[in-house]
């Protein structure tokens, strides 16, 4: 008998192979099996997504810290941790456009006259939206750099693979709790006003326990990392100016505001 993901010699009463560790399969596929797989692999709480997802939320340094320190098995790696963030992110937005448009309105947030822009901007985040969020991690990163200059615990690379699993966490928690709050009503604006305070502090709270900082330092790292991010934010909404500029959508917005005052 060999295994059939490597094809190694097998005994016939091995139930895992010794080179690559993959259970060995005697039965077809069917229904029942492939349930009892993913109820396994999803609902189990031994097992590696179920734990990460809860030790991400009790003990990030347990699985973050581990990993850096070179510990491979015992939780999901980053990269597919993200990658099923994405996943969720993606689906979270299919659903909302699909049976909640209407909580995806942000027009009670915008100026009068800008609501055709804010609707091209929900749009083009919604449509690169996946992209965003990989841009987000290696800009934090470097955001972490600074801010927690003189605390040299962590080089770039390794920064990289904290915010994966903190983005990851939070696209995750986000996605499947903003589709629990859209089913009771609740617009992703108001969510998103909720949320956001609730981000920065569960990002300083994994950033505390990685670096085993005590709370005034905490806080303080966190001001400061507001103070680069607030920064960023100026650069960004300068560079967005100067190309809406260029294409001509500031003075249809500004147009579109007169006319507002002027109804």
């Amino acid at each position: 008998m060999n295994c059939r993901n490597c094809n190694t010699d097998l005994s016939p009463e091995s139930e895992f192979c010794y080179s690559c560790g993959g259970k060995v399969i005697r039965n077809r596929l069917t229904l029942k099996n492939l349930f009892e797989h993913i109820s396994e692999t999803f609902f189990n709480y031994d097992n590696k997504l179920l734990r990460t997802f809860i030790k991400l939320f009790t003990k990030p340094e347990d699985v973050i810290g581990t990993y850096i320190d070179g510990v491979r098995k015992k939780y999901v790696n980053p990269i597919s941790y993200f990658g099923l963030a994405l996943t969720v992110s993606g689906l979270y937005l299919l659903v909302l456009n699909k049976f909640f448009p209407e909580s995806i309105d942000f027009s009670t947030f915008t100026t009068p006259g800008a609501e055709d822009l804010q609707k091209k901007n929900v749009s083009f985040v919604q449509e690169y939206q996946s992209i965003v969020m990989m841009l987000y991690v290696p800009l934090y990163a470097i955001m972490a750099r600074v801010s927690f200059v003189g605390l040299n615990k962590f080089n770039y690379t390794e920064l990289v693979v904290v915010f994966l699993y903190i983005q990851a966490q939070l696209s995750i928690f986000t996605g499947i709790t903003g589709v629990i709050v859209a089913v009771f009503g609740v617009s992703q604006g108001v969510f998103s006003m909720v949320s956001i305070p609730l981000m920065i502090m569960y990002s300083a709270f994994c950033l505390k326990r990685l670096y085993q900082l005590n709370f005034l330092n905490i806080i303080l790292r966190t001001l400061l990392f507001l103070v680069v991010l607030a920064i960023v934010f100026i650069i960004v909404t300068i560079a967005f100016v100067v190309i809406m500029y260029l294409n001509g959508d500031m003075e249809q917005m500004i147009e579109a505001q007169r006319a507002a005052r002027g109804g």
